[in-house]
């Protein structure tokens, strides 16, 4: 028998290696990741704000994600949507509805423009989004470095998180190995997830059970999609592609 979305998605943290995730934008971004072999697809807040000419992590694609989240929960994998803080939608009302969908997982920012959410709020928001879906994991992701601020409460706001619910732990900027054994360590059994900044390999040996790509793969897309338009303008070699009927064939994923 097939183990549920959830227990699966939950148990590939806990691997014999690390979970690469690649975050996708849309539909054909996340079927082409499953057919390269992934065993799991997260989304990109960068990636699906910019695809509709809004910015990320204000908050302003809230109705875009789900509607992307419905379309990516029919893929035979595991998929982890970014609701950035929440949307300013009801944490509760949110988490019922991906989990109704079919979404295995979320990953939650403590980031609010230039500073951090308070951490009782933070705590409040992601112990209501466990209570209202406790199958869907929650990662939960501290800020400090990626907003570069002063990084001391990284620890201290990871296991309060962990204490509100959280599955996991998200600290994307993360970069000094030092640290990160020592995040490791700290979190025991709970998975820490960082952005794919350091080698992969290496990243596993220091402990980490999740690696995300974050926004590289939208940007990498755009940036070929444009050179590629002005390599035929030139005369210059255009960037290898996939066929039209290998692209038409990823929307029966």
């Amino acid at each position: 028998m097939d183990q549920p979305v959830a227990v699966k998605f939950k148990n590939l943290h806990h691997a014999d290696e690390p979970l690469l995730l690649p975050n996708a934008w849309d539909f054909a971004s996340a079927a082409a990741f499953v057919r390269a072999g992934f065993r799991a697809v997260g989304t990109t807040s960068l990636g699906v704000a910019a695809s509709y000419g809004l910015p990320d992590a204000a908050g302003a694609t809230g109705v875009q994600t789900l509607a992307l989240a419905r379309t990516l929960a029919r893929l035979p994998v595991p998929v982890t949507v970014d609701v950035e803080a929440g949307f300013g939608m009801d944490p509760a009302a949110l988490a019922a509805e991906l989990h109704a969908i079919g979404i295995a997982g979320v990953n939650i920012e403590d980031g609010r423009g230039d500073h951090l959410a308070a951490l009782d709020e933070q705590c409040a928001l992601i112990a209501a989004f466990k209570a209202a879906a406790p199958d869907v994991f929650v990662n939960a992701r501290v800020d400090t470095y990626w907003l570069q601020l002063p990084t001391e409460d990284t620890t201290r706001r990871a296991l309060a998180y962990v204490d509100a619910g959280a599955d996991g732990v998200f600290v994307p900027g993360l970069r000094d190995e030092h640290v990160i054994e020592q995040l490791v360590a700290e979190l025991g059994q709970t998975p820490l997830n960082l952005l794919a900044q350091l080698p992969f390999q290496r990243l596993g040996e220091l402990g980490v059970r999740r690696v995300s790509t974050g926004s590289l793969p939208f940007r990498v897309a755009i940036t070929q999609a444009a050179a590629a338009a002005t390599a035929y303008a030139t005369g210059a070699p255009t960037p290898a592609a996939m066929s039209y009927d290998d692209a038409q064939a990823l929307t029966l994923s």
